[in-house]
């Protein structure tokens, strides 16, 4: 490699300190007299020829290019007073309509219906109605859809059938006896008679509101910019609205202060069976504030930053669009399913609105609030949840970082009690609260800038990514492998899994659905999940997992085989987030490898894993598009018990910020059943995989000295 000799380098630097000196511009203020000429000559004709602005230059003694320049600032500053002048009135205007609007509301309470004396049907009355019609279209269209599915199976229209009495699936572990009384014949189930096993059936929302009015809009709107100012208060304002906790540091929520600052907010919140669940945190993120934005706004891209929170997000409607070329003023009506990653604990849903708002250059916010529809029982969640005012700013910083300040208030009724394993982490706020949202965004971030980075992994093994675009796609591969386990585990309803076996006495949830997508292999997915508690800091957990040296000691699938790391792309500044391909030692399969990706934050850490045959993988590695790769991952999840007791007391990392106290991990596998879609579903297949799941916590508790938890 040649360098550049140091007197060309100091003659360098000499040019540019001459260049910077010729570039500064002496700032020409004009004299009183030169101003109100050219302010008379500005009424007369605002665009001067170029004869008119030569005999001005002469007149003042002025150049034609400072005369030019004159007059174009001066009709900018002229368009802009008319701009605000006219935005003035469009505010007076709407917010005059919308007092008369709730005038008019307030009026129609008291009106009596001359022909009868009566007070008319109230706007409740109405929708109430038009919703139970939409409802009973709703529930035609899918007794038609069942009605046609069934005459394709059984060869005749569904009102010859007899009528049957339904058939009651036991909660507890699948065995043949469960189903020999209902006719249904023999030890297999027919898919096909399941609800959401298909494919084709997208994740839909438990309630769909339908036509918003103009009122309802309105509405949105003063809701949504009320939230804002509560937001900015609580991200802005210490002591004595948020005080220090004693123990870790965090902030916590004064609720005296609160309702003292914010009276109405918590008028209605007077149930004492209510919990409050309030936390906020800040940290600064590999990504530029705008790219945060548009990410936010996009339910989609919203989903992928935060994969092991949201479960699902939708955007119900667009109330505002925002400013033209920029989200600032944009207004959602969305939904959203947040989870933690164990089939012991329900999602929380939520109808919200998110409102972005542009405070300054460089300074986002970001509100969410929640928006209840009147709906029936059946549409709530075991775990009622509402979002008050919550959300985050986002600041520009330099070199396309951002710092983010994060709040989290909600509100939550347990219908049904938290598992025991998990009360301590969620009543705490951790399972829910800023700190684990701020971790896993500056995590994603970290995994994006990665994914941009232009040169190849940080330690391939044996030169197999041999570009770039290889790199990414691996990486691209990976990351669906994270999204597909997480879904697998998920509680949502709105999901295509359907639950065959609840939590039994083993407590493994068997869950089934039917493949035909391209990132899937086709047939039959059995899922299992289970999670367990170890007494060992989250730290020591991961890193069991995730050392290859250890993995015989747990992967009854290897057969107890050793693997070798052949491939290694790093996701983030943490040793423990990356992409690894692993090949196993002494097996007949010298065609199969496993993909896994591991990642770890304060809140938590991942280790997943898919077998990928070598085809494949080269697929990937080559730079071509991976979404047609299937796919069928298994893994572990891993977070603190939300406990501060004494565990193994071995853990100094940083990212087990909360202790050593104990972990809460989840075991999750996935099976292919069968290769047909349409193949009936062999009951041992149930027991198989509980077998499998059960023999792998046993030697796990083994391999950590656990077999007591």
């Amino acid at each position: 490699m040649e360098f550049g000799s140091g007197g060309g380098a100091g003659s360098g630097g000499d040019h540019d300190a001459s260049d910077s000196q010729r570039r500064k511009k002496r700032y020409h203020r004009h004299t009183a007299n030169q101003i109100q000429k050219l302010e008379g000559m500005f009424k007369e004709c605002p665009h001067p020829d170029e004869k008119q602005r030569l005999q001005l230059s002469r007149e003042l003694g002025l150049a034609p290019r400072q005369i030019k320049f004159w007059f174009q600032n001066r009709r900018t500053q002229m368009k802009a007073q008319h701009e605000r002048a006219d935005n003035c009135a469009l505010r007076a205007e709407n917010d005059k309509i919308r007092c008369e609007n709730i005038a008019i509301r307030e009026a129609l309470k008291n009106v009596i219906c001359p022909a009868c004396g009566v007070p008319p049907l109230n706007e409740d009355s109405y929708f109430d109605e038009h919703k139970l019609r939409m409802e009973n279209a709703q529930l035609k269209e899918e007794l038609d859809r069942v009605s046609s599915i069934a005459a394709k199976c059984i060869g005749r229209p569904i009102s010859q059938l007899p009528p049957v009495q339904p058939i009651h699936v036991s909660s507890l572990e699948l065995s043949m006896a469960s189903f020999g009384s209902h006719g249904v014949g023999g030890p297999s189930l027919d898919l096909d008679l399941l609800p959401g096993t298909t494919s084709s059936t997208m994740p839909s929302l438990p309630y769909h509101p339908t036509g918003l009015s103009d009122m309802d809009k309105s509405l949105m709107t003063d809701i949504a910019a009320n939230a804002m100012e509560e937001l900015l208060r609580l991200l802005q304002t210490n002591e004595p609205l948020w005080i220090k906790s004693a123990t870790d540091g965090r902030d916590v929520l004064n609720l005296e202060s609160y309702e003292r600052i914010f009276p109405r907010a918590t008028s209605h919140l007077k149930n004492p069976d209510l919990r409050i669940e309030a936390s906020r945190d800040s940290g600064v993120v590999i990504m530029n504030g705008l790219a945060l934005v548009e990410m936010f706004m996009d339910p989609n891209k919203f989903g992928e930053l935060f994969p092991t929170i949201v479960s699902m997000a939708k955007t119900i409607e667009v109330i505002s669009s925002g400013m033209l070329g920029s989200q600032s003023g944009s207004l959602h009506l969305m939904y959203k399913e947040l989870q933690v990653l164990s089939p012991l604990v329900q999602t929380r849903e939520f109808y919200f609105l998110r409102y972005c708002q542009q405070i300054e250059q460089g300074l986002w916010a970001i509100v969410d609030v929640s928006y209840d529809f009147p709906r029936d029982n059946q549409f709530t969640n075991q775990c009622r949840s509402h979002r008050l005012p919550s959300g985050c700013l986002i600041q520009d910083m330099p070199n396309g970082y951002s710092k983010v300040s994060w709040v989290e208030h909600v509100e939550i009724e347990d219908k049904a009690p938290t598992h025991r394993l998990y009360r301590d982490l969620i009543h705490s706020g951790l399972a829910f609260g800023a700190e684990r949202w701020l971790a896993a965004l500056q995590r994603m971030c970290e995994r994006f800038a990665c994914l941009m980075v232009s040169g190849t992994s940080t330690r391939d093994l044996e030169g197999v990514i041999p570009s770039p675009e290889g790199k990414r796609s691996m990486m691209k591969l990976a990351q669906r492998m994270v999204n597909n386990f997480c879904a697998s585990i998920s509680t949502s309803n709105g999901h295509r899994w359907t639950t065959l076996s609840g939590m039994n006495e083993v407590g493994v949830r068997v869950t089934i659905h039917k493949s035909t997508d391209p990132g899937q292999p086709n047939g039959v997915v059995l899922s299992a999940a289970t999670t367990i508690w170890l007494p060992v800091s989250p730290q020591n957990v991961f890193n069991f997992f995730k050392d290859e040296r250890t993995r015989p000691q747990w992967d009854v699938l290897s057969n107890n085989n050793a693997v070798q790391e052949v491939a290694h792309i790093a996701n983030g500044s943490h040793p423990g987030n990356c992409i690894s391909v692993l090949r196993a030692f002494n097996t007949s399969q010298n065609n199969m490898l496993m993909l896994q990706e591991s990642c770890i934050d304060s809140s938590g850490s991942l280790v997943v894993y898919s077998p990928v045959d070598l085809p494949s993988i080269n697929i990937a590695m080559s730079g071509e598009d991976p979404s047609y790769i299937p796919l069928l991952p298994s893994g572990f999840t891993i977070s603190p018990d939300g406990r501060p007791e004494q565990g193994d007391g071995a853990s100094t990392s940083s990212c087990n910020v909360h202790g050593s106290g104990g972990s809460l991990v989840t075991v999750a596998f996935q099976i292919l059943v069968s290769s047909l879609p349409s193949a009936k579903l062999n009951l041992e297949s149930v027991n198989t995989v509980n077998t499998l799941i059960g023999t792998t916590v046993q030697q796990i508790k083994a391999a950590l000295n656990c077999n007591s938890s």
